[in-house]
């Protein structure tokens, strides 16, 4: 575990010597753009187990129907995307920031050629770490690539933020799914390219983990499995609620986020001990300062790259 040690302690130094302005939450839309970094967990054993066999689970009358009939028929023409947010499709506006996701979704793909991972969960520690932003990035990362089809979900229930990115419709979402109000095919939202689609959070309810556990979502995904070549899961964070500890045993594997100059050593100690079990992948740094990107040094249209207009670390 020296390498997750070693980030965590990144972040702790991070911390020390950053300044207050360098600390504001990304997701919120500050000026500096986040950064991710993964660094690999050992996984133990996991390359001995065998991929999940997707089933169509129960849902009633529409489990009879072909399953490709639960998808959209066309893209959700009213999204509005928040381009200070999301680095795609249009990666040249945020050069760095796309590329250091690239070079995530690359690191990912080569641990997938030896463990079985199609579901993603994404968490981190404490609240206003970047986990929502580096969710739907990382989506849209897979999207990118020419026949990949990818699922964005929104199991952050007690605070739901992905359509707010995404400008999409809120509702009908996961919660109204979970309570038997609506179909699959209700909640599924087309984006404006085919092959990536969002499930956002719903209303809100008062007994979300009450909800995630009912059996349903486990359901939905084995549906779905066969549907899409990624699924990823936004989570609330894993400290102070359990949501994220019960979501990951319904997926393949776990990133955490930690934010440098944020996220106290202890606290993502404690976080990354909770997911040791249970096919801990490794953790995304965000919010790196330019000024120790690697990529910051590359020419972009020859010109220099400036180091204060994004963040950009790969580790």
């Amino acid at each position: 575990m020296s390498r997750i040690h070693d980030a965590l302690k990144k972040a702790a130094l991070e911390r020390v010597t950053s300044s207050p302005a360098e600390t504001e939450s990304s997701v919120s839309g500050s000026n500096h753009l986040p950064a991710p970094v993964l660094e690999e967990v050992p996984r133990n054993g996991l390359d001995a187990v065998a991929p999940r066999s997707p089933r169509l689970g129960d849902f009633g009358p529409a489990a009879v129907t072909t399953v490709e009939g639960i998808l959209p028929g066309g893209p959700s023409a009213s999204w509005k995307p928040d381009s200070r947010i999301l680095l795609f499709p249009d990666s040249k506006t945020h050069p760095l920031g796309s590329e250091e996701f690239r070079t995530l979704r690359t690191r990912l793909l080569q641990m997938r050629e030896k463990l079985p991972l199609q579901t993603l969960l994404v968490t981190s520690a404490l609240p206003s770490e970047g986990k929502t932003f580096v969710a739907a990035n990382l989506a849209q990362s897979f999207a990118q690539q020419a026949g990949r089809r990818v699922l964005l979900i929104d199991c952050d229930l007690r605070l739901s933020r992905l359509h707010v990115l995404f400008g999409s419709a809120p509702i009908p979402g996961l919660a109204e799914f979970l309570r038997s109000e609506v179909e699959a095919s209700s909640i599924l939202q087309r984006g404006a390219h085919d092959n990536f689609y969002l499930i956002p959070g719903g209303s809100p309810p008062p007994d979300p983990i009450e909800l995630l556990g009912n059996g349903r979502l486990k359901g939905l995904l084995q549906r779905l499995a066969p549907l899409f070549d990624w699924i990823i899961v936004d989570s609330p964070p894993c400290v102070p609620l359990s949501d994220a500890s019960m979501l990951s045993d319904l997926c393949d594997g776990v990133l955490m986020v930690v934010k440098a100059g944020k996220t106290p050593y202890d606290v993502a100690q404690k976080a990354s001990a909770l997911f040791r079990e249970r096919h801990l992948l490794g953790v995304v740094m965000n919010h790196v300062q330019p000024q120790t990107a690697y990529s910051a040094y590359y020419y972009q249209a020859g010109e220099p790259v400036k180091a204060d207009k994004e963040s950009s670390s790969t580790g």
